[in-house]
């Protein structure tokens, strides 16, 4: 039975555009008809199931670009992943998963897991035997012996094993190639988050050979000599885009390294956690306000930014993704805007912007119903009234106002 969906307001997408009064008609998991409720309803025929939110936005499902769905949020999620079997593991990922979705992400991006737990778990949730959103899928990720989260499996020496691994991502089912560039914190006894982990050769042969098996590449890169050469390799995401200079202690804006990722097309992903303000309250007011001119800066050299919000480190839950993106507006970007990036930027940075990330016609039935409206109040994406993805119900029940025409 085909669904007609109803709303004061309907977003498509792309900041800027805005529906008085809209609707959206679906067929099964796919999108017919998006407009005005007098246009739409014309085509919805007699035997339609009605769903009317008076007070409410219609908007595209909501895509977190950078998540780890093996590690639990918790206290110390490192020392509960390397101590939960692969079965309790799975179990855990899929209700962090789910947990994503009722909160209104309908597509994530995962960069990091073991023995591909994560692409099982997209594969259920595909086929129908588990309801969740959508799962792009990296694996283990490429690390040096000993390097940053090579408790994902992903350790790599030379160009044969880094070959091999990619190779072995890719018949596994990768959705992506994630690259730890740079070191990171969460590692006992890695290098620390500026630091190189692999050479600039190296990480041209991961992109070619990436691109050899048709994937992208996702480099993490806290530090400026790790994304330049990850700009330079051409990679297509840049996870973190943190600019520390050599030696740590400050940052190294590099004009000319920007410019060329902007040229380049290459995104960079964000990622950072929901208690953002905590983490600028740490850092004291000096450090970051250069953070914020850090993010205008890029966005003023045309690097295109993507929020994640790396869910799954310490006390970073999945569902408080609303959180993440008021960083954004803390930055100085517009409602209409941010919610364009976590949805339409974020779609097309993950090479999905043909089927999810607005709402039209002949696109996925990933729907977000909210009470109020975001472009005025961004707190508003944390009202959830309803979750499609696929067309299946995640979270809601769609009664705000409903009726049954035979």
């Amino acid at each position: 039975m085909r669904q007609l969906i109803t709303a004061a307001q309907l977003l498509p997408g792309p900041a800027g555009q805005q529906i008085e009064d809209g609707a959206l008609l679906l067929e099964e998991d796919t999108i017919v008809a998006v407009g005005p409720r007098i246009d739409v309803e014309a085509h919805a025929g007699e035997r339609v199931r009605r769903s009317h939110f008076p007070n409410h936005t219609i908007l595209p499902g909501l895509i977190n670009c950078h998540v780890h769905l093996a590690l639990d949020a918790g206290s110390d999620p490192l020392e509960n992943y390397l101590a939960t079997d692969d079965d309790d593991l799975l179990l855990g990922m899929t209700g962090r998963a789910q947990q994503a979705a009722r909160s209104g992400i309908t597509t994530l991006r995962d960069l990091g897991d073991r023995r591909g737990l994560a692409f099982r778990l997209r594969d259920a949730i595909a086929r129908g035997d588990l309801r969740g959103p959508r799962i792009l899928a990296a694996g283990s990720p490429l690390t040096i012996p000993r390097g940053h989260c090579h408790f994902f499996g992903g350790e790599v020496s030379g160009e044969r094993e880094i070959r091999q691994h990619i190779h072995d991502m890719a018949e596994r089912g990768a959705d992506v190639i994630k690259v730890m560039a740079s070191g990171g914190h969460i590692t006992p006894d890695s290098p620390p988050m500026w630091a190189t982990q692999f050479s600039a050769d190296e990480l041209r042969i991961i992109a070619e050979e990436a691109a050899n098996v048709g994937l992208p590449v996702a480099a993490h890169a806290h530090g400026s000599d790790a994304i330049a050469a990850a700009v330079d390799a051409g990679v297509s995401t840049i996870e973190h885009c943190t600019w520390l200079q050599n030696g740590g202690g400050g940052y190294d804006q590099r004009d000319d390294v920007a410019k060329r990722m902007a040229s380049q097309g290459i995104y960079a992903c964000i990622a950072w956690p929901p208690d953002w303000r905590g983490f600028m309250d740490r850092l004291g007011p000096e450090r970051a306000e250069k953070i914020v001119e850090r993010f205008l800066w890029m966005d003023e050299l045309g690097i295109r930014l993507i929020p994640g919000t790396d869910a799954g480190l310490r006390d970073t839950r999945f569902d408080d993704y609303v959180n993440a993106l008021e960083l954004y507006a803390h930055v100085g970007f517009s409602n209409g805007r941010i919610i364009e990036m976590a949805t339409v930027t974020s779609a097309e940075a993950l090479g999905v912007g043909d089927s999810v990330g607005q709402l039209l016609p002949g696109y996925s039935a990933d729907i977000v119903v909210v009470e109020g409206d975001p472009l005025l109040n961004l707190s508003s994406l944390s009202q959830i009234e309803l979750v499609l993805v696929k067309g299946e119900y995640m979270a809601g029940s769609g009664t705000a106002s409903k009726s049954f025409d035979a």
